[in-house]
């Protein structure tokens, strides 16, 4: 193997740190725990490739997700990943103090929440508490991932860094194209539900990034940061929110809305090589309520979007008709249903949603109230005095 390049970058000390955050999330994955059996030897070969500049990208793993939509995920391996981080933390110092305020996704102390809780308080403000009347608008991006321009991605992060190692890395990691080495897990009939716009393997060359990547996330930041900046410097939108590709926009003015599409289609189309999605355009009154990240804001209440209320409920009927009887569940199912059930739980927290939560632990928790207990208002926990099969799949004593 050729030794790296001298005062690279890419120091052992770097790809320890990026390991640390790369697995911060993932440590109980097989692929985790296999690097980690080796991570010293595994972390020198690393710097190794990135300093003579060998590194290429391994074979990703393609399969199909169903919820909240049918979408093509391209995971990438965990060494891989351990390289994106890397990327990142190049990356993220240079770019983040360019990103505007309301850019919430895939950020440090951003996020759904403060989004929520941000466009709670310009909601009150520009409807006087819901004495003004004012409208939205909510547009996004047409098959955003699938449609991304990996040359004037490039190009943007040229615009910002000098480095030539860095750069480097950006570029192999922006241009690499996952199918031309994947393994597929899921079956025919998943792939045959996504559509072709949805897919890495019917854009053109040179275009789309895999979802679900770190550095793709990110790179969707740096992206749409120039239309962020168009919105709120040359339109002047001073109520504007953006979460990845869906755009959010304010004002008590519904032509000023009007206008401000027309600009925004012009810029997506000319300066980003996008387009609007004509289908999820909406522009309705404020009171009416503005569905934003799975909640509905209205002025003077925060409520949950229906469909997930009823995915969480058809989740509960699921567990009730298959350990309602004698059946009892293993510890491992019991221990996965009570963390969906906070995660459900954790984000009904964040609207008016006391009623709601009372209601469901009343009427449809059904047999899972002989396993758990709530601990909180937010939290549930597993009964202490509650009998599950053990791991083998025996009854517990």
């Amino acid at each position: 193997m050729t030794p790296p390049r001298r005062n690279s970058l890419f120091s052992f000390q770097r790809l320890y740190k990026a390991y640390l955050d790369c697995r911060e999330h993932k440590r109980s994955t097989y692929h985790a725990a296999k690097f980690e059996e080796h991570f010293e030897a595994e972390l020198l070969a690393l710097e190794a490739e990135l300093g003579n500049r060998s590194y290429k990208p391994g074979r990703s793993i393609c399969f199909v997700v169903t919820e909240p939509t049918v979408r093509e995920v391209f995971a990438a391996t965990f060494r891989d990943r351990v390289v994106h981080h890397l990327l990142y933390n190049f990356l993220e110092p240079i770019f983040e103090p360019k990103f505007i305020h309301a850019s919430y996704a895939c950020r440090t102390g951003k996020g759904t929440h403060r989004s929520l809780v941000d466009l709670k308080t310009h909601v009150r403000a520009l409807t006087e508490n819901g004495r003004c009347e004012a409208y939205f608008l909510h547009l996004d991006i047409r098959s955003f991932f699938m449609s991304l321009k990996k040359d004037i991605l490039f190009g943007l992060i040229e615009r910002r860094v000098k480095n030539p190692e860095i750069l480097w890395l950006a570029n192999i990691i922006i241009f690499h194209n996952p199918v031309e080495n994947y393994f597929a897990k899921s079956g025919r009939e998943l792939f045959a539900k996504l559509p072709p716009h949805k897919s890495l393997f019917h854009v053109p060359k040179g275009q789309g990034l895999p979802i679900g990547n770190l550095t793709s996330q990110f790179f969707a930041n740096v992206y749409l940061n120039e239309f962020d900046q168009f919105a709120k410097h040359e339109l002047k939108v001073k109520h504007y929110f953006r979460y990845v590709d869906d755009f959010l926009l304010l004002s008590r003015d519904k032509n000023q809305l009007l206008e401000w599409k027309r600009s925004i289609g012009l810029f997506l189309d000319e300066r980003l090589a996008l387009e609007l999605n004509e289908k999820k355009q909406i522009m309705q009154e404020v009171s009416k309520g503005i569905d934003w990240l799975g909640y509905i804001v209205k002025p003077d209440h925060v409520a949950i979007r229906r469909r997930i209320i009823r995915n969480f409920k058809r989740k509960l009927y699921m567990f009730d008709r298959a350990f309602g009887s004698e059946q009892k569940p293993s510890q491992e199912t019991l221990a996965g249903m009570c963390a969906s059930v906070n995660s459900y739980f954790g984000h009904f927290s964040h609207a008016d949603t006391f009623k709601l939560r009372t209601h469901l632990w009343e009427a449809h928790f059904g047999a899972l109230k002989k396993y758990i207990e709530p601990a909180d208002e937010r939290l549930v926990v597993v009964h202490p005095k509650s009998e599950t099969v053990q791991k083998s799949g025996r009854a517990g004593s």
